[in-house]
């Protein structure tokens, strides 16, 4: 009987897995229903894909030394459930030629890796979906103690540009909760086919990311490896990494499957979750509810109230691990509420964030902090860690905290007061034009605009001080000036609504109406745009999509024209792509951001920050849309997005401007906190602002 030839291709569902002949693993997913769509990073126009982040390449680290999969020594075809032997020598197949086209079945590789261990691939078709089988083999005499098992899947989340992501780029959501333990790769779009992965045997208890670096800079989510454990890296790492052990003679075991879904709920429902939860995020001293088997937690309060329902809770802010049936897990969050965890970062801050060791008005300006050391950051010449930018969010925050009653506005009055000396002196220019700080080129930056613009305003509403309002006006016609309307800064469209209803009271009516006029004029030019969206400071991202929602929501509010209304709801989908449906505190509809670690921190971990306090922004979007675009779920999403940032805040005030969630990045350690208290206070302003607190 002839040996079947190696597969090129395997159908399953609505599409099928591109082989590569050498190696037999994909390198392409694709969709008949949306032909264009990359799910898979693609070396064609990625020069950064090397070999070895090829799909189901994969890392082994143990007792007998370590190693790294790609090319198998042996590649079989499966035909029928039978395997057929085929040898591949040197790196190639014999004769350097494979017979394609497409079969049923699939393929299995043999990787020799170490002194009697081996990996196993076998990839095969059922029709329905594609099946992966990863068994390291331990063919010694002695157990085998593994301390690191990754696999390679590259998906392809990467941002060239607006139109080119929305078309055909996806965003991975991954969730490692051991044997509950899932990958969707989305479609940016948020419409058309997904490609869920869900493990079935073994476990997955974390992920790394590689290829982050100066060299690939903001505009890629980098490389993903799916990690059974990542203890020699990382022990600590998504509540511990254990070391797996193979007994001689035996293997062990990580199965998933790949299938196409036409929904986010289809391919959650495919999932089989083993536990629900009421939430993921609660305040201290009220309950979440679990229903499973078993729950179990090693720091949170745990208490049986049914048959397979459970009430976990805590008394302390902080973030606490879960356990179902002893083999996945995940994490809560218990928060202190609002206006606590306000006064508590607003005493920080006013006590270890101030630069008063300078001369003069630079002595008012808020600074980044170490908080090991709670000495403030200098800013090093760099532009993220500056007396300008981000760090407005301080002074905003302890003004808001003041309208609201939260502190007292007097006691507070002469760092307020100092502060707008100094932002009107250092931070903008004779014409209003705002810089990103006092100790770097000052070069405008149009992001700051509406931030000096809150601050001022809410000055006004505050003191009733009419130099502030006007002050405030002049910042964001400033912005106009600049090309602002071509520009979607955040928070730039509710502020200047803020202002021009000031502006009406005041006795200001044309100017007011100018302003508006502004935002509707922004708004036509970003709706003939389309999916043509203009690079901010990455090419595309969340913090553009929610200030392009935010300007149409606002046009509609003072046009009432349904082509305003229309570009709400084509655009909407976007925004929430970027957030996927993980059972976890840190990740439920929380958005992707994979750099911010690097630019605001002190440890420049470029890797995935979960959550970032820009992802608050989707829930403040969330919380404006027209009436009938409005939902519940889309308020539950508005609702746990707000609460999952509180775990940025601890419970002495300080805070974290990056939690790097994977295990590690290019090899270095992560799944941590970055020791900056930065940037992370627009999380609380927003949350403050917003009509639901």
């Amino acid at each position: 009987m002839s040996s079947p030839s190696i597969p090129t291709t395997l159908a399953f569902g609505q599409g099928h897995a591109v082989l590569d002949p050498v190696t037999g693993a994909p390198l392409q997913f694709a969709n008949r229903l949306a032909p264009a769509r990359r799910f898979l990073l693609d070396t064609a126009d990625t020069a950064w894909h090397s070999i070895e982040h090829q799909w189901g390449s994969g890392h082994l680290v143990t007792d007998r030394g370590g190693a790294r999969w790609h090319t198998p020594a042996e590649l079989r075809a499966v035909d029928g459930g039978t395997i057929e032997r085929g040898t591949v020598e040197g790196g190639t197949i014999e004769g350097g030629t494979v017979e394609g086209g497409t079969v049923e079945g699939g393929t299995e590789a043999v990787h020799p890796l170490l002194d009697g261990v081996r990996v196993e691939v076998r990839r095969w078709t059922d029709g329905a979906v594609l099946r992966e089988r990863y068994a390291v083999v331990n063919d010694g005499d002695t157990p085998l103690r593994i301390t690191g098992l990754g696999v390679q899947t590259p998906f392809g989340d990467l941002y060239t540009g607006a139109e080119e992501s929305l078309d055909r780029a996806v965003h991975a959501h991954l969730f490692t909760g051991g044997t509950w333990a899932w990958a969707l790769a989305q479609p940016m779009s948020g419409a058309g086919p997904n490609l869920g992965l869900i493990v079935r045997e073994g476990a997955v208890r974390a992920y790394s990311i590689e290829s982050r670096n100066p060299g690939s800079q903001s505009n890629i989510r980098g490389h993903i490896a799916l990690l059974a454990t990542d203890r020699a890296r990382n022990p600590e790492a998504f509540g511990g990494q254990p070391e797996l052990r193979v007994e001689a003679g035996d293997s062990l075991v990580l199965e998933w499957e790949l299938g196409w879904y036409d929904t986010v709920e289809e391919f959650t429902a495919a999932t089989d979750a083993p536990a629900q939860f009421s939430s993921f995020c609660a305040r201290t001293g009220e309950r979440i509810t679990v229903t499973a088997s078993d729950v179990t937690s090693p720091d949170a309060t745990v208490e049986r109230i049914a048959e397979r329902t459970f009430a976990v809770s805590a008394p302390e802010h902080g973030v606490y691990t879960v356990e179902i049936d002893g083999t996945a897990r995940t994490e809560v969050l218990f928060h202190a509420p609002l206006e606590e965890a306000v006064r508590r970062r607003i005493d920080y801050i006013v006590r270890h964030q101030i630069a008063r060791e300078r001369p003069g008005l630079l002595a008012h300006a808020f600074v980044p902090v170490d908080v090991r050391t709670k000495t403030t950051h200098p800013t090093n010449d760099w532009n993220d860690w500056t007396d300008g930018s981000e760090r407005i969010a301080m002074p905003v925050l302890i003004q808001l905290a003041a309208l609201r009653g939260w502190v007292d506005a007097e006691e507070v009055e002469p760092l307020l007061s100092g502060w707008a000396e100094f932002a009107w002196r250092h931070l903008l220019d004779g014409e209003a034009t705002p810089t990103r700080g006092t100790q770097i080129p000052r070069l405008p930056r149009l992001y700051d605009a509406p931030w000096l613009a809150q601050f001022f305003h809410d000055r006004y509403r505050l003191r009733s001080d009419a130099a502030a309002l006007d002050k405030a006006a002049r910042i964001v016609e400033r912005n106009f000036a600049l090309g602002g309307i071509e520009h979607l800064s955040i928070h730039l469209s509710e502020t200047v609504l803020a202002i021009a209803e000031s502006l009406d009271a005041a006795g200001g009516s044309a100017r007011a109406e100018a302003l508006r006029e502004g935002i509707v004029a922004s708004a036509r030019h970003f709706v003939k745009a389309g999916k043509g969206l203009p690079a901010h400071e990455v090419n595309y991202e969340q913090s553009i999509v929610a200030p392009l929602v935010d300007l149409l929501i606002a046009a509609h509010a003072v046009t009432g024209e349904q082509v305003f209304h229309d570009g709400i709801a084509e655009r909407l989908p976007w925004l929430l792509a970027f957030g996927g449906p993980q059972p976890h505190a840190r990740l439920h509809h929380v958005a992707i951001r994979h750099w911010d670690g690097y630019w605001f921190g002190i440890e420049r971990l470029w890797g995935d920050v979960f959550p970032h306090y820009w992802s608050t922004l989707t829930a403040a979007t969330l919380l404006r849309l027209p009436e009938d675009l409005r939902t519940t779920e889309t308020d539950r999403i508005a609702d746990a997005v707000f609460r999952a940032n509180m775990a940025n805040y601890f419970p002495d005030g300080s805070a974290t401007c990056a939690f790097v969630m994977p295990s590690s990045v290019d090899g270095r350690k992560a799944h941590r906190s970055d020791p900056l208290a930065n940037d992370q206070d627009w999380h609380l302003v927003m949350w403050m602002r917003s009509p639901r607190r």
